[in-house]
């Protein structure tokens, strides 16, 4: 949707901005009147059709917020309800907040719903203004999580609307199942017995409005009046309807009651049957025909929520045709002979049932259909032909075996091919603007089953990692500038570091096919690239392509340019406009040299003396493509000329859509303790520690807390009570015990006595904590021995957090900026793992960067290394000392066996025990049997009756080996308890060797690598890290083996897909006669749904979809209790003032006032943050060489120039981070980076340069961030990205921008009110070295820059002062090494990323780069 400008919201030419400004965007907003509404408002949008930019710029002005609403009564006219609804849709569309807005007056809005409902079935109105309140409802219908809509729309689905049913015999049939629905059906009928006549009139329209509703789309469906813009409009308000319809029936609540009502009206077969349905343009209607026909057949009880099974869906379908079996002998024994005695699987059939009920005459078939329980006739309203074709279709579509919804899954490639990223369904994605909906599923805040979930994931996932490969191999072919010669040879112009034209594929091998499978089992084939032209970087980087890895094999054929008049290339597909002929896709085998043998990799890149001319690419085939080019008599290889590849961590599609495609296909089990709150049901806080059945009473917190006052002040308002053995208060660890009182009975009232029989209330808060304590047990003489302790001081929330977590049950951490996730994450992880040490955790992270970081962390506390495991290619990038790869651990294990099994050699020469002990683990544990174990025996006998140190250290055999430790082992003077304590830690250290080396011996059993490995994982591991794609692609592997584990902690959680988040809990799959589910215990999600979501490329698939909805978010939206941290470590509380905003609890914590580094203030700089405002640069602002790419010279520019400029005056680039909102300004960035600072020792490279999207989760000192936009805000209106983008920065935060853009949105305003406070041109203190000695508050003169230039004049006067100062010391510039870490370096998985320049900058003209 295009987005209005600064232009259109400032200029006097608008009509709107103009009213704007003089009606309600003054300082007393005028009241409204109706004339206003009518003529200057409604009328003018009318007269057009009411555009989108229109409605988006009066949504922009505020319309709704500071007008409209405020204005509204119950007297109001019709074109004020459809302005307000009509900007509720424009808020929608654009993903902004909507209801809050309504929440302060509940009736209000209740009276205004009721004129919305009465609009919808208003005959009087234009049919395409009846689609914009359908809009609005649907709206509705999806944010049944706010108060005031559920209110309003929960009686339109209720059981009242089954008075609508077209028999009293059908009802009751539905009723006698189920006592609940009879209870609620008497309810209701009470309801309207007991209201006045106004209530009755009320329930009555109720009760009739969706049944209205449906009547009117058949009607319209059916209409054959009108001209053919009149039927498509008819068309169109079908197509919204039935996304309505999908929407209600697509959650438990609203599909209760509605889906029996839909199958009485017969929907599908009459929506089937109508003129519309047929037209040839009406493909769209018949796609969402399919979607609403999966949603009504679904296999679901409507009442319980079960799902039912195979086997179930079969029963209920032979159960109706054993009805008609019945009433067929009933009514017609002789006629129906042959359907009376037919199978139930003959009968399923369409064409069996049909040819069967044609000998029915058009009387006969009538009957036969009211004694089967279904409708035959209408409202002649509705305009539904109930002929002999209509009734037919009535009872087949009734009755005929639909497949199982898991059935059209397995068919569905995850590897495709030109026909399925063409197919017409999935191209109307690209154009997608809100105006019409689409034939595909949303993700909801509830979900039927987790089948359905399953179901809807993978059709999501599959099309958006679908719409990503098309758009790169698009892209790739445009590059490559493909041209037919007059020989009719094909050549490239262009050039692609992704693709390499090749001959024609050999295939080289085809497996038959294995039983009860039609295609082929393998198929090879051998592709020869032409590396003799590429740089050793890329030709590197081709040779380096993984196992597995997929590749695309096109068929590219140029087209001849035919002369058009400008508008019918306009009309041809994208495929055929690139000539893309074909694509299949193959999984790499193997990379192969010129002689066909396996390529070294232990070299360094480049290192060949020699330029290889060629490589040989060994690939599998897509078997079922293979298979179908084969059916159709075709060369599957005939044409190929081209081989594409992807960068590994856009390319793990393959693995991922397996892995959901085996879940959506199977029962993916969920521990029924949370799954009904995974679907949205029940009451939230039932999955939470206090509500669980499984609760743990005492804790041992260890070293959570780090002294008495500490605990004391972690629980404000509740008593803390020493043991009963402990006088006053004591040193750490602490373990709590929480008293609760009895929960107080529910209130009982003679009016509704049937709150009864629902669940019991919530328990009380706690009332009391008991404290106790122990001594921990020494663990050994050496320093070594002694364990790392926790060093920070928790607040009172992150101890809620860390307690709850540490706990069995559900736990959501939300963490705003600087509020400590990681250490709380981490602390809870510890807190599991010495409290429950036969339980195993899984860890979990989006990506690699924020795995490693809560990885280190855990490897700072007191966690034995050898339970440690990360898996993933993210590993090498641990800056620890230690490997925690499956092969590093592996090595480390037999490195400490070496170790150890050298201590216990020395053990035993300090005992004189004879013979080799050492040689093997299995020796060590014969020597501790025979020899320490009964030594140790004897010391402690002896040791009773002793009291002095003498005594004690006279008897104690191991002297000798503890040589090394610090002397005296036994001092003089000390109690005799500490004296056995100190011998207590040299048998625990002892003992600590003996039962590493039996864990270290079934490494040395184990001959396999692989079974090394394997063992590693499933048994000696008890945290195990991973990222969610790993998760994803390794998820078949890794539960095959076993893997069992009973703690999920996922960080960065709200940045993850709600399937992304789900698989991680599938990766072990219930232990056979044990459980009918997993293990798992514990959920901790830490993330913040306030900042950035899950990034989904295509815009139908994020907007419309709801993709980028995470597990975390619908969580909370669903009412989980959360543990919101809220206090700020990281950033000047000045610079947390920007955000705060969004965080109201957010407090700071006093570091960021005590610390040295928050009390200096910026040297140079006049104030710690500033909005820069750049005017045009050359008379241009942002630019969009290519789509989506937009750039900003201007900024770029002088982001770079304040860069040299705080470079020159000392700080270390290691500290500046570039940050940008828009790729194509990071490519620009970065270019003028590599011309001005790169490779220049005086300034360097910053420590990142990159997207927002990319730094979440990261903090630099000081952020450079740059806007680009010029004339919209942008992407900036989702408050998530700017909250990320305005948080990053710990000292000072400098915001390069168009001030006029920010200042006109409503959404953004209160971000930038801060920033906008402070003078908008650069102020510089001039004079001043980093670090300064001035202080953050001190007053002090600054030089304002007035624009680019003059700081760019600074620049060069201060390199020569510099250099001259240098020179007179005597001195050299110094190179620092900063990292210069820049986005395209990250990879989700590990692999090697592009570093060829050019790829970032393609799509830029040479005179676009500075």
């Amino acid at each position: 949707m295009q987005r209005p400008t600064v232009h259109d919201l400032t200029s006097d030419d608008n009509r709107f901005a103009q009213l704007a400004r003089r009606t309600w965007l003054t300082a007393k907003p005028a009241k409204v009147l109706p004339n206003i509404v009518k003529d200057e408002l409604y009328d003018k949008l009318e007269a057009e059709s009411f555009p989108q930019p229109q409605l988006a710029l009066l949504e922009q002005l505020q319309c709704l917020e500071r007008y409209l609403w405020p204005g509204y009564a119950d007297d109001a006219s019709n074109q004020h309800i459809l302005l307000i609804l009509l900007l509720v849709n424009v808020k929608r569309k654009e993903n902004l907040p909507i209801w809050s807005l309504f929440e302060a007056s509940p009736d209000v809005f209740s009276s205004f719903f009721k004129r919305v409902l009465h609009m919808s079935i208003d005959a009087s109105l234009p049919i395409s203004v009846r689609q914009h309140v359908l809009v609005f409802i649907i709206t509705a219908f999806q944010s049944l999580d706010s108060g005031v809509v559920r209110k309003e729309c929960a009686p339109l689905v209720s059981v009242a609307i089954w008075t609508n049913l077209h028999s009293e015999s059908l009802r009751e049939r539905k009723l006698a199942g189920s006592v609940a629905l009879q209870k609620a059906w008497r309810t209701a009928g009470n309801k309207y017995s007991n209201a006045d006549d106004e209530g009755q009139a009320r329930i009555r329209f109720e009760r009739s409005w969706l049944y209205t509703l449906v009547l009117d789309f058949l009607a319209r469906l059916y209409a054959v009046e009108g001209n053919a813009d009149q039927r498509q409009t008819n068309v169109r308000y079908g197509e919204r309807f039935m996304e309505l319809l999908c929407d209600l029936l697509s959650q438990l609540p609203t599909r209760r009651y509605v889906n029996a009502l839909l199958k009485d009206l017969n929907v599908l077969a009459a929506i089937k049957l109508s003129p519309r349905y047929q037209d040839e343009d009406s493909g769209l209607l018949r796609e969402l025909h399919e979607v609403l026909a999966h949603y009504i057949g679904f296999p679901i009880d409507d009442q319980s929520g079960k799902q039912l099974s195979r086997q179930e869906y079969e029963e209920v379908s032979n159960a109706g045709i054993a009805r008609l079996q019945r009433v067929a002998l009933q009514l017609h024994p002789e006629k129906l002979k042959i359907l009376i005695l037919a199978n139930y699987g003959l009968l399923s059939q369409r064409p069996e049932l049909q040819s069967h009920l044609a000998d029915l005459s058009d009387a006969e078939l009538v009957e036969l259909v009211s004694e089967l329980g279904l409708r035959s006739w209408y409202p002649e309203k509705s305009s539904v032909i109930t002929d002999r074709t209509f009734l037919l279709e009535v009872v087949v579509t009734a009755l005929e075996a639909k497949p199982y919804y898991t059935d059209a899954v397995r068919t569905m490639t995850t590897m495709p091919t030109e026909r399925v990223l063409y197919d017409k369904a999935l191209l109307r994605t690209d154009d997608y603007d809100g105006t019409t909906p689409l034939a595909i599923p949303k993700l909801n805040l509830q979900y039927l089953t987790a089948g359905d979930f399953l179901w809807r994931s993978f059709i999501l996932y599959r099309a958006e990692a679908f719409y990503e490969i098309r758009k790169h191999l698009e892209d790739t072919v445009k590059r490559l500038q493909p041209r037919r010669q007059a020989s009719g040879i094909m050549r490239f112009d262009g050039f692609s570091s992704m693709a390499i034209p090749i001959t024609k594929p050999a295939i080289i091998e085809t497996l038959p096919p294995r039983v009860g499978e039609d295609v082929p089992a393998e198929v090879k084939a051998e592709v020869m690239l032409d590396v003799s032209r590429l740089q050793p970087k890329l030709r590197q980087e081709w040779e380096s392509v993984r196992p597995d890895d997929v590749v695309f094999l096109l068929n590219v054929q140029a087209q001849v340019r035919a002369l058009t008049n400008g508008h019918a290339s306009d009309l041809t597909p994208v495929n055929e406009k690139l000539g893309l002929k074909a694509v299949r896709c193959a999984e790499v085998i193997s990379v192969l040299d010129e002689a066909g043998r396996m390529l070294r990799r232990d070299g360094p890149p480049g290192d060949d003396l020699s330029r290889p001319r060629q490589r040989r690419l060994l690939l599998r085939l897509d078997a079922a493509s293979y298979k179908q080019d084969q059916d159709s008599k075709a060369d599957p290889m005939d044409g190929i000329n081209l081989v594409v590849r992807r960068r590994a961590r856009e390319n793990t599609f393959k693995a991922v859509l397996d892995s959901v495609k085996n879940l959506a296909v199977s029962d993916a089990p969920l521990p029924t303790w949370f799954q009904d709150v995974f679907l949205g049901y029940g009451d939230p806080a039932t999955v939470t520690a206090a509500r669980l059945a499984d609760k743990t009473k005492a804790v041992d917190y260890r070293d959570t807390f780090l002294d008495w006052q500490h605990l004391i002040e972690s629980f404000p308002g509740q008593p803390v009570e020493p043991d009963g053995n402990a006088v006053g208060s004591f040193p750490p660890p602490y373990v709590l015990e929480s008293t609760t009182a009895a929960p107080a009975p529910p209130p009982r009232t003679a009016k509704k006595r049937k709150r009864e029989a629902e669940a019991e209330p919530v328990a009380q808060d706690v009332q009391a904590i008991k404290v106790s304590t122990y001594e921990p047990p020494n663990a050994g003489p050496y320093p070594t021995d002694a364990p790392k302790v926790n060093k920070v001081r928790f607040t009172p929330a992150q101890v809620k957090a860390v307690s709850s977590g540490t706990k069995p049950g559900l736990t959501l951490v939300v963490g705003p900026p600087g509020t400590g996730k990681t250490d709380v994450a981490t602390q809870i992880i510890s807190n599991i793992y010495h409290n429950y040490p036969e339980q195993r955790t899984l860890l979990v992270a989006h990506s690699n960067q924020a795995l490693n970081q809560l990885f280190q962390k855990i490897t700072a506390h007191d966690i034995d290394e050898r339970h440690l495991l990360r898996l993933g290619h993210g590993e090498e990038e641990l800056t620890t000392e230690a490997s925690y790869s499956k092969a590093g651990r592996v090595e480390s294990f037999l490195e400490r066996g070496s170790q150890y099994l050298a201590e216990v050699q020395r053990l035993a020469n300090s005992i004189n025990a004879p013979g080799v002990h050492g040689s093997t683990c299995e020796t060590a544990a014969y020597f501790d049997q025979v020899y320490a174990t009964p030594m140790w025996k004897r010391f402690w006998t002896a040791a009773e009756g002793l009291t002095a140190a003498e005594e004690i250290s006279s008897i104690f055999p191991f002297h000798a080996f503890f040589a090394d430790a610090p002397q005296p082992l036994f001092p003089a003077n000390t109690p005799h308890a500490s004296l056995l304590d100190i011998a207590r830690g040299c048998e625990t250290h002892i003992r600590r060797l003996f039962t590493e080396l039996a864990s270290i011996r079934p490494f040395e059993l184990l001959r396999s690598p692989r079974d090394k490995a394997n063992y590693l994982l499933i048994k000696e591991a008890r945290i195990i890290a991973m990222t969610s794609t790993h998760a994803a692609m390794r998820r078949e592997e890794i539960a095959s083996l076993g893997f069992q584990y009973d703690t999920v902690v996922m960080e960065e959680a709200a940045q993850l897909t709600e399937i992304e988040t789900l698989i991680p809990f599938a990766l072990q799959t219930p232990t056979p006669g044990k459980t009918p589910t997993p293990r798992l215990k514990r959920i901790v999600l830490v993330g913040d749904h306030l900042q950035n979501a899950p990034i989904i490329q295509n815009a139908a698939f994020r907007q419309y979809a709801n993709l980028e909805q995470s597990l975390f978010l619908r969580l909370v939206r669903l009412g989980v209790p959360i543990c919101m941290l809220d206090a700020q470590g990281r950033a000047r509380p000045s610079l947390a003032a920007l955000y705060k905003w969004r965080y109201p609890s957010l407090t700071n914590l006093p570091i960021t006032t005590t610390s040295p580094e928050f009390q200096r203030a910026n040297a140079g700089l006049r104030y710690d943050y500033q909005f820069i405002d750049v005017p045009a640069y050359r008379g241009v602002g942002e630019s969009e060489p290519s789509p989506h790419f937009i750039q900003n010279l201007g900024e770029a520019e002088y982001v770079v120039a304040m860069f040299q400029y705080l470079r020159l005056l000392g700080y270390p680039a290691q500290r500046i981070t570039i940050l940008t909102t828009y790729a194509g300004q990071r490519a620009l960035i970065r270019d003028v980076l590599g011309h001005r600072c790169k490779g220049k020792a005086m300034f360097g490279m910053p420590g990142w340069v990159g997207t927002v999207d990319k730094y979440q989760g990261e903090e630099n000192d000081f952020v450079l961030l740059s806007l680009v936009r010029t004339k919209t805000v942008g992407y900036l209106r989702d408050l998530r990205r700017l909250t990320v983008a305005l948080s990053r920065a710990r000292l000072g935060l400098y915001v390069f921008g168009r001030r006029e853009v920010f200042e006109s949105s409503l959404e953004v305003r209160q971000a930038f009110s801060l920033l906008f406070a402070r003078p908008e041109k650069l102020t510089l203190v001039l004079n001043e070295l980093h670090p300064t000695q001035r202080g953050v508050e001190d007053e002090n003169e600054g030089t304002e820059m007035e624009g680019l230039e003059h700081l760019g004049s600074y620049i060069p006067l201060m390199v020569k002062a510099k250099l001259e100062q240098i020179k007179q010391e005597g001195g050299e510039i110094v190179a620092e090494d900063s990292g210069g870490r820049v986005e395209d370096e990250e990879d989700e998985e590990g692999g090697e990323a592009l570093a060829e320049e050019m790829v970032g900058m393609e799509g830029m003209e040479e005179d676009e780069v500075v």
